[in-house]
């Protein structure tokens, strides 16, 4: 009995679930119907890492466990992305390569859409989603995409740390 008293305690791994959550809203028809991001696997990317980004800076709001969670989070990401490009039939030659681009641009759209996200500035989102969802100039064309982003990070800042981890609250897809 005294054993059980001392043992440490796997922590909970909250990577998965998580990424399953970011992926399930991703995929949500309405990005690609109403908001006319295009069904192809880098729009896909880009709608995936921005469902991850959201979910891991309210995650890191928590700290502690927060803080543990979101890196949870990014190291089941970036596995998934090493997974689907050995599915894809990169060779293992490839993948390293790959996996440097796929983490750069990662980092990239990160870093870009951070900032505006934690400020609160619709105009700025939208120049960086067009440029890298929609692959234009046209911003107006990825409005509607910063206002969900910016409304998902004002839901989700509403739930506490287990609902998030267990059913985050995203914003309705709109046009």
């Amino acid at each position: 009995m005294l054993q059980n008293l001392f043992r440490t305690r796997p922590r909970e791994r909250l990577g998965q679930p998580l990424y399953e959550q970011a992926v399930r809203q991703a995929r949500h028809p309405a990005f690609y119907t109403r908001l006319g991001v295009a069904d192809r696997i880098d729009a896909r990317f880009e709608l995936y890492t921005l469902h991850v980004l959201l979910l891991a800076m309210r995650l890191r709001e928590e700290g502690g466990r927060g803080d543990e969670a979101a890196q949870d989070l990014f190291d089941t990401y970036v596995s998934a992305l090493d997974h689907a490009l050995r599915e894809l039939g990169v060779g293992d030659i490839s993948v390293g390569k790959k996996m440097r681009k796929l983490g750069e641009a990662l980092y990239g759209r990160m870093t870009a859409w951070e900032i505006p996200l934690r400020e609160g500035d619709a105009a700025a989102l939208a120049v960086s989603l067009a440029r890298n969802v929609y692959e234009t100039g046209d911003v107006e064309a990825a409005t509607a995409l910063a206002a969900y982003a910016l409304a998902s990070r004002a839901r989700l800042a509403t739930q506490d740390f287990d609902a998030v981890a267990s059913a985050p609250a995203w914003a309705e897809v709109g046009a």
